[in-house]
């Protein structure tokens, strides 16, 4: 066969299994097994599969979760899907939006009543993000407004209009806060590479779908995060991003996060394309590729990728399962946009890999991970406050529409 048979063929075999994987495996499981007797969400399943009433509610969660019904909806057209976004659009909406203050609370409680009442701007982002795409699929006008205010909120009490960017965190009543930090993982610092990250991917579907009167600020807005990303969260080898910053953008000796970077690879270059600015997005095409190729450093032999390189040069080789879906993502990208032939091989390779060791065959959805010793990961959770049905669906989603028309251009 000659190479545009072969690269046909592993992309009809990467399609089907995927859009299989999505269909008949992480949407049923989000909603036949995360529903509360409510028929809302619960907030956690652990790593062996059992259910956690008590646990608390994320905002981060909640978005993602309407994400991605609005989207597999939108690729599929099928009604439970928009059902399932209907319904947690409605609790996004009427609990997790501080109707006092703006944004919306960290956390709700089992009850849906505020647990944690900061404002996050990365959750605020996931918000954002959720509600664009529903916005999409449904062109509900109120929703759209919620959109626009949650984008306020972000840009007036987190942007930093003197030395660029965006701060992590306020209190309730946007007032400082001590602990800026998103998890226990995470330095204590203003600004974050992965904050950026993901406001750069809520105000870019925001963008998809603004009104004419505020297309332009939230393009400029857009436009401001990408900017950030090439001129100063990128370091100067081009290779990998930079992770926790002070406000005048001075960062030490730190990790290399590679699912970060090959996440980041095809964001941006996403954002860039919405945006439709040619100059812009020739800068870009030329980051992002050094910046695939940079985290690729991380990709073993046998299709996974390292967690992250530690600053003391430790290599941490847990394989998170939203680092092996990121991957897949960005290898599709640098063969789709790159005119890299052999990144579509490495993207069904590290899909095969994913099959025999991260797939829960037993009770359906992905483990969190597999451990560098070859065991799984049953520490921490099946589904919960950070376990979402986002960077996996995403994966399938992503991957099934930028092959989808690949293909059609051939």
């Amino acid at each position: 066969m000659d190479n545009q048979t072969i690269y046909s063929t592993l992309s009809k075999k990467l399609l089907a299994e995927l859009e299989g994987e999505l269909r008949g495996d992480i949407l049923t499981y989000w909603m036949n097994k995360m529903s509360d007797e409510k028929n809302v969400f619960v907030g956690r399943r652990d790593g062996f599969d059992h259910i956690d009433f008590d646990a608390p509610k994320g905002a981060i969660l909640c978005g993602r979760i309407l994400w991605t019904y609005s989207c597999a909806y939108r690729l599929f057209g099928v009604e439970s899907y928009l059902e399932e976004a209907h319904k947690i659009y409605e609790y996004l909406r009427d609990r997790f939006v501080d109707h006092e203050y703006g944004g919306v609370y960290w956390a709700l409680n089992p009850e849906g009543e505020p647990y944690d009442t900061k404002k996050q701007f990365y959750a605020i982002a996931f918000c954002i993000y959720g509600i664009a795409e529903y916005v999409r699929v449904t062109g509900d006008r109120l929703a759209l407004k919620l959109a626009m205010d949650l984008f306020h909120s972000i840009e007036d009490h987190s942007r930093d209009r003197e030395k660029g960017g965006y701060i992590e965190a306020m209190t309730q009543d946007w007032q400082p806060i001590d602990d800026l930090r998103l998890s226990d993982k995470d330095d204590n610092a203003e600004k974050t590479m992965n904050t950026h990250l993901h406001i750069l991917e809520g105000y870019t579907n925001l963008l998809r779908v603004a009104p004419e009167e505020s297309r332009e600020e939230v393009a400029e807005a857009v436009r401001h995060c990408v900017e950030i990303f090439l001129d100063r969260i990128i370091r100067p080898d081009g290779l990998h991003f930079g992770l926790f910053f002070d406000m005048d953008w001075k960062c030490g000796p730190q990790a290399i996060s590679y699912g970060h970077d090959i996440e980041g690879s095809w964001l941006i270059l996403e954002s860039a394309d919405v945006l439709g600015d040619a100059e812009l997005s020739e800068r870009v095409m030329k980051a992002v590729r050094l910046l695939a190729d940079g985290s690729l450093e991380g990709r073993s032999d046998e299709g996974w990728m390292a967690y992250e390189l530690h600053a003391d040069g430790r290599l941490d080789e847990e394989r998170h399962w939203w680092v092996q879906a990121e991957m897949v993502v960005g290898l599709v990208y640098l063969f789709v946009r790159h005119d890299v032939p052999m990144a579509l091989r490495k993207a069904v390779d590290s899909w095969e890999w994913i099959k025999k060791h991260l797939l829960d065959h037993r009770n359906g959805e992905w483990f969190w991970s597999e451990l560098p010793d070859g065991s799984v990961n049953h520490r921490d959770d099946k589904a919960g406050f950070w376990k979402c049905p986002y960077h996996n669906s995403r994966m399938c989603m992503e991957v099934i529409s930028v092959l989808k028309e690949w293909g059609e251009k051939k």
